[in-house]
């Protein structure tokens, strides 16, 4: 296991700035003509300490040979008791891919929520939600905030590890962790700039420079810039993106290696209208006619403007041969201003219906995390303990700020007319809101033999939320425990059971106990699992997982209780990496039986919860052509199947599956190494329901054919 570290982190970075400088600096930077490196850029501290080399993925590989998330930060995927996937920088590449779902499509089990992604992605994993402000990682450690799309050009890798995550993440859902692994400089230069455009024209521009320098190549920069305006194919939309980052290290001994990462994005687009539920009748609901997937039921100037800032320093040090220390320090900020819609049916016939704006401005919210970890080796004759002990502090603090509601507007859901520019009313009320969750932590890797190895950790957890209404506090106690059989190097089996905590909201306006905030709840999971590294480092990963989680629902006085329980168990599958020279793939199935076994609804036992699907599948590969060296055709098929709208499993949307299409050509221009690229993505233009969740619909994007080229000097 290795340790990373940290630099104390400053206290604040400005929050607005504009690129231009930045291209100014990056000009320089490559002018520069600084030194490659000539050693790696994470190199063994002094000793023998296992694993403290960070092994990057493998070179234009669709696997990689680490996951750097949790515990098992920097470990083999055949050493981690638990299903992860890693999409590495060359599945992202040959994909075209520009945002978090496009990303993790190819991932089982994994599905949009509530929104249909034009401003950003909501997902869900397995059918539970990804909290947005505690599942969402930087580096393996500080929780970033989703409510903005998060940039994927500075990204080496997005890694997913699924479950329960709270022994090193604390107060967490049991869907999974989304780990954002940054770009760093390397042992070779990059400078690369790549242009993208589509066919509604949206179009930007990515400069990519990485440079190692100093003494023994001891100091590493890397930096990345994009700018782009944005067009998803939908009517009345219109934006714009930035994205400035650095990435920093500096390898001050033998022992003593520290990194600091600086990202700022911002997005201002329009934001799609959401469609709501009808109401049931006779215990049924009649979904709407489903819009084409280019309308827009909502105006241009219905935007959704937000950014975002993180910082992350940490420190790896190395005590001695046995014992090394990590030390990191990170701050997520986001602001947001958001016209959001809703459209609701008022006659099916006509499609006539009104549309509600709600007025949200002034929205921010702030991350703040500590976390110090010792860890090392006790030699017990044949056995070896390897030990980590660690505490964390998390303060998520955030002013929400109540919607102001404008007024009606009419509109048709078949025969949209433009809504006229309303300007804003009054002022969103404060709704200040925050978090402390410490937790204290060991975890144990005890290597039996070269076979055999059990892992057990407990976190003990302090948490505290208060709201301007409610204060609830807690202490509990949390365990994981893991063995492990490998009949060899390239296999592994396990069977793993983790105890989690997570919280439970906050009872909304329309309930009795509007603003009490819950008590968390305990989830439990057992997983049983088995991964092979088969043909050329293709990745082969089955495995059943069971998670009883606890859920809310109404009790008779109209209040938001916590009195319910969920089960999602199932089967899962994956396999990623190379078959042979010419043929490389990702592909996934999962197929579970999600069900509510606990309620006081009772029109909601034994059903599904909401938008959960049974059964999601993907598969992409890409073919590289023997007889035109640098050719490479890819194709990929995503489907997800038919899910409920609400937990009384009153209306189903449809499974449905999308085919994407892509080509790319690598050679030279100009002395210059250059790849020219095309993706096809729903390449049928099908029109499908693509989310549905918290009384709300949405639809797949339009068919999008995106061109691209990149020039490495």
């Amino acid at each position: 296991m290795q340790f990373h570290s940290l630099s104390p982190l400053s206290s604040h970075l400005s929050s607005r700035f504009s690129l231009a400088p930045l291209a100014a600096a990056i000009a320089l930077l490559g002018a520069s003509g600084l030194h490659a490196q000539t050693t790696t850029a994470d190199t063994a501290t002094a000793g023998s300490l296992r694993e403290v080399i960070v092994h990057g993925e493998r070179q234009g590989s669709f696997t990689s040979n680490t996951v750097q998330v949790g515990t098992f930060r920097d470990q083999s995927p055949l050493d981690v008791p638990l299903t992860s996937n890693v999409i590495t920088r060359e599945v992202i590449d040959a994909q075209g891919q520009r945002t978090l779902y496009g990303a993790l499509r190819n991932t089982a089990g994994v599905t949009r929520s509530q929104l249909n992604g034009s401003t950003y992605d909501n997902v869900a994993i397995r059918g539970i939600l990804v909290e947005n402000r505690g599942n969402y990682r930087l580096n393996g450690s500080l929780p970033i905030i989703n409510l903005i799309d998060v940039p994927l050009e500075n990204k080496e890798r997005v890694e997913v590890l699924k479950g329960a995550s709270s022994l090193y993440y604390g107060f967490v859902p049991p869907s999974g962790i989304v780990n954002y692994v940054t770009k760093r400089a390397g042992a070779q230069p990059v400078t690369s700039i790549a242009t993208s455009l589509n066919q509604y024209g949206a179009a930007d521009v990515h400069a990519d420079i990485g440079r190692r320098f100093g003494v023994d190549n001891a100091f590493g920069l890397r930096v990345n810039a994009v700018t782009g305006r944005e067009d998803i194919g939908i009517n009345n939309f219109s934006g714009k993106r930035e994205l400035i980052s650095a990435a920093l290290d500096f390898k001050v001994s033998p022992a003593v290696n520290l990194k600091f990462d600086a990202e700022y994005y911002k997005k201002d687009s329009s934001e799609q209208a959401a469609i709501t539920l009808p109401t049931a009748v006779g215990g049924v609901i009649t979904l709407p006619p489903r819009p084409g997937n280019r309308v827009n039921l909502a105006g241009e100037w219905q935007r959704y403007v937000a950014d975002a800032t993180n910082l992350l320093a940490r420190a790896d040090i190395a005590f001695s041969d046995n014992w090394s220390g990590i030390f990191e320090v990170g701050q997520a900020k986001n602001t947001r201003d958001r016209r959001f819609s809703q459209f609701t049916l008022t006659n099916a016939l006509t499609g006539a219906g009104t549309l509600q704006v709600g007025q949200q401005d002034g929205q921010t919210y702030e991350n703040n995390n500590v976390r110090a970890e010792i860890a090392g080796r006790i030699p017990l004759g044949s056995i070896v303990n390897e030990v980590s002990i660690g505490y964390t502090t998390n303060e998520r603090a955030q002013d929400s700020r109540n919607s102001v509601n404008l007024p009606l507007f009419a509109q048709n859901l078949f025969n949209p007319v433009l809504i006229p520019y309303t300007p804003r009313t009054g002022a969103n009320a404060n709704a200040p809101s925050k978090i402390t969750d410490n937790g204290l932590y060991v975890f144990d890797r005890i290597v039996l033999s070269e076979q055999w190895q059990v892992m057990a950790g407990l976190r003990r957890s302090d948490y505290t939320s208060v709201t301007t209404a409610t204060r609830y506090e807690a202490q509990k106690t949390s365990p994981s425990v893991s063995v492990m059989f490998k009949p060899n190097e390239k296999a592994s089996v396990y069977a793993s059971y983790i105890e989690g905590m997570e919280e439970s909201g906050t009872a909304p306006a329309t309930r009795a106990n509007a603003g009490e905030v819950l008590p968390p709840s305990l989830n439990k999971q057992i997983e049983l699992g088995v991964k092979a590294e088969v043909a050329q480092g293709l990745l082969l990963q089955a495995a059943y997982f069971d998670v009883k989680r606890p859920s809310t629902t109404i009790d008779a006085a109209n209040r938001f209780v916590l009195g319910g329980e969920a089960e999602y168990k199932g089967l899962e599958f994956a396999a990623s990496g190379e078959i042979n020279k010419q043929w490389s793939i990702v592909a996934s199935a999962l197929v579970m039986n999600p069900k509510i076994t606990r309620t006081t609804v009772a029109a909601e036992l034994n059903k599904t919860p909401e938008n959960a699907p049974k059964v999601t599948y993907s598969v992409f590969g890409e073919y590289r052509v023997p007889s035109m060296p640098g050719l490479a055709l890819n194709a990929g098929w995503y489907f997800t199947g038919k899910r409920p709208v609400n937990n009384a499993n009153q209306a189903y949307i449809d499974g449905a599956g999308t085919l994407s299409l892509g080509a790319r050509y690598r050679t030279k221009l100009f002395g210059t190494h250059t790849t020219l690229q095309a993706n096809l993505d729903n390449a049928i233009n099908k029109n499908y329901w693509s989310t549905a969740g918290n009384g709300l619909l949405g639809v797949g994007a339009p068919r999008t054919l995106r061109v691209a080229a990149k020039f490495d000097f």
